[in-house]
């Protein structure tokens, strides 16, 4: 980026910051989450560091956040309270710590005092005598707010200090809710119709700035200390803990001092490994150089001390930019939108693509080839785009279209429902695709896309059925393979030629088929031939079914009966179960056998969380008995159980008159 363009950004970023930050702070408001606000931050700080003449006295590195609230007096605090610098990766942090070198001209010592960067408020508190006597907030870094008589009610602060503290003494800290006291109060709140709270953060600073200090009482807020501000010789910041020990504050006990970088890092795991368990929310870990006269000497750099990191976990959701967005065909001929990102780290990995599904979603969300956008991932959840941050825009934002041919064979593109696809039925990438479905539903883990790209490409397949017909030294034979690679990914195929039939019904790629339909089909099947053990036998059970015969297996209807009637019609679909068969494929159906016929001609709808009895083994009981699943209510429903929290689907079974029953009526049903 030159700089030109590198100023453009930064005054965007700048504008959007303190708009973010001014609802966050100030209005207890979260326009964005605070993953993807710190995410700006990062990218702002960064530009400032490639380019320092661009930093100007407006720039959110260089102050800390809103204003206070005019309904609370204010209190002038002693000393900035001044935030910190993220980091989210290694590399981030070992840059840290040479600009700190270079600012210092020197190797510190390599003590760091860590502590659990709690997603809480930060206080002050000024005792006089050994008397709690003024609490504030951080305000905007220069002057707070008095919550005095709210921390009073917080039992965690101690109102009288032990063990001869100076006369004078302020300190300061976090008060947080925990995850307990956080759920409990949303659903209070929530049963008396009231707003909830999106986080522990802003419930815990919405409770400290009650103007009724019995509210803040009620919500059981909790407070760690972590710094002692009056100057009283302490010479390290693990002293200071340790005097506020002593007086009678309460501090983090899984605070500990390290004496090496790898010390922070192996700090940082560990919290990471304990975040779901400990009882507040924690979003990384703070690191601070131990000894205070060099942590003094290094100044303060923006709104930021040089001598400490704030080491954030990676994070769910964060801003990145939309490079293009580009078309990729799937399995049953679907065009899905795939942004093309510049690369981010999200949830523990660099992400440089994200589905955007369909065209509907593209409109949904006025993305645009440009755009500033924020992606999140859960988990192991595929990224996804979840907002478009327009604020950002320049006016050279593209508009995205859809194709109006396949960009793989150039065959028209057909529009199908909320759906684009190939009118080409035999499109090289929707076999493609098909394949990848194909290995991935039997199991072959150690045959992945790369490899049946692989076989595709030297001409060792063709379809999936040649995938069971490869030789070991084919494989073999094959560059950056060997003998060891050709074994593994044989012995791997040959043990998923037994496959279950509902896994198999699924494998085939039926358009509108999925897992549950899939096994409402396999389950069909065998009642018409409980002794099916091959795809030969599969493929004589549905070429005889009309799409009448279909549509009375529950989920079915006529969409889905005329897709699997057309299925097993074709003739390349009926070729490839006929190879499947030749090369040795069996099914498996003893999941399906059934016990007795009691709820035989009974179809039931599960809903919510059953007492006594998990969804699935219900699904099994009912099944074992004769009965079928559904997962959507219609007057051939035979019956509807309904748990705790049960949704639309029992709304929809009262009002056609469906017969409902709870967890205890279902089980005595099944007695």
């Amino acid at each position: 980026m030159d700089k030109k363009a590198a100023k453009a950004r930064i005054e965007q970023l700048k504008k959007a910051i303190d708009k973010y930050r001014y609802a966050y702070h100030v209005e207890n408001k979260s326009l964005i989450s605070e993953e993807a606000l710190d995410s700006l931050k990062k990218e702002l700080f960064d530009l400032e560091q490639q380019f320092p003449d661009l930093v100007t006295p407006d720039s959110p590195t260089q102050r800390v956040a809103g204003k206070p609230l005019k309904a609370f007096g204010k209190v002038k605090h002693a000393k900035p309270m001044i935030s910190l610098n993220d980091a989210f990766s290694e590399e981030d942090v070992r840059e840290w710590l040479k600009r700190l070198e270079n600012y210092l001209g020197r190797k510190p010592k390599e003590e760091f005092y860590c502590e659990h960067k709690i997603d809480g408020l930060s206080i002050e508190l000024i005792y006089e005598n050994g008397i709690f006597t003024t609490g504030a907030t951080r305000g905007d870094g220069l002057v707070g707010e008095d919550v005095t008589q709210n921390l009073k009610t917080v039992e965690a602060i101690p109102l009288k200090l032990q063990n001869n503290p100076p006369k004078h003494l302020i300190v300061r800290g976090e008060v947080y809710l925990t995850k307990k006291q956080f759920e409990a109060i949303n659903k209070e709140l929530e049963r008396k119709g009231e707003k909830t709270y999106a986080n522990p953060r802003n419930l815990a600073a919405g409770s400290l700035r009650q103007l009724d200090p019995k509210i803040t009482a009620s919500r059981k807020l909790y407070s760690y200390q972590y710094a002692v501000v009056t100057g009283i010789g302490q010479k390290t910041h693990e002293e200071e803990h340790e005097l506020l020990q002593k007086w009678g504050f309460t501090t983090n006990p899984h605070n500990r001092l390290v004496k090496s970088m790898e010390g922070i890092l192996k700090f940082h795991q560990e919290a990471a490994k304990m975040r779901d368990k400990i009882s507040y929310e924690i979003d990384g870990v703070v690191a601070t150089l131990n000894d205070n006269k060099t942590f003094e000497t290094a100044g303060v750099i923006g709104k930021a001390p040089r001598g400490a990191i704030a080491y954030k976990f990676s994070p769910k959701e964060a801003a990145t930019i939309v490079e293009d967005i580009q078309i990729q065909v799937g399995r049953t001929g679907a065009l899905t939108p795939v942004a093309v990102l510049k690369a981010v780290q999200v949830g523990g990995i660099t992400i440089t693509h994200a589905t955007l599904h369909n065209y509907d979603e593209i409109r949904r969300l006025g993305i645009k080839i440009g755009d500033t956008v924020i992606v999140s991932r859960a988990g192991d959840v595929i990224p996804q785009v979840t907002k478009v941050l327009t604020e950002f825009r320049t006016g050279k934002e593209k508009e995205f279209h859809m194709p109006k041919i396949c960009p793989v064979d150039g065959a028209p593109v057909v529009k199908d429902g909320v759906a684009y696809r190939c009118s080409n039925k035999n499109c090289g990438a929707r076999q493609r695709e098909f394949l990848y479905h194909f290995v991935g539903v039997f199991g072959m883990d150690g045959v992945g896309p790369k490899i049946v790209d692989r076989f595709l490409d030297e001409g060792l397949i063709s379809d999936a059925a040649d995938i069971f017909t490869v030789q070991r030294g084919e494989i073999a034979a094959l560059e950056r393979f060997g003998e060891k690679s050709a074994e593994n990914i044989i012995n791997e195929i040959t043990l998923r030629k037994k496959i279950s039939l509902h896994r198999f019904m699924g494998a085939l790629g039926i358009l509108h088929v999925g897992e549950a339909t899939a096994r409402l089909l396999a389950q069909k099947a065998v009642t018409i031939n409980p002794k099916i053990k091959s795809p030969a036998d599969l493929l004589e059970i549905f070429e005889h079914l009309s799409p009448e015969q279909l549509q009375k297996i529950p989920d079915v209807g006529p969409a889905v009966a005329q897709s699997i009637y057309g299925y097993f019609r074709d003739k390349r679909h009926r070729e490839l179960i006929k190879k499947l068969d030749k090369v040795g494929v069996m099914l498996e159906t003893g999941e399906f056998k059934v016990q007795s016929s009691k709820l035989k001609g009974f179809t039931f709808v599960l809903t919510g969380t059953l007492e006594g009895i998990s969804r699935d083994a219900a699904k099994e009981k009912i099944r074992q008995l004769g009965g079928e699943v559904s997962e959507s209510v219609s007057k051939k429903t035979t019956y509807v159980i309904a748990g705790n929290e049960s949704g639309s689907k029992l709304e929809k079974a009262q009002k056609l008159g469906v017969k409902i029953l709870d967890g205890k009526e279902f089980l005595k049903l099944l007695t």
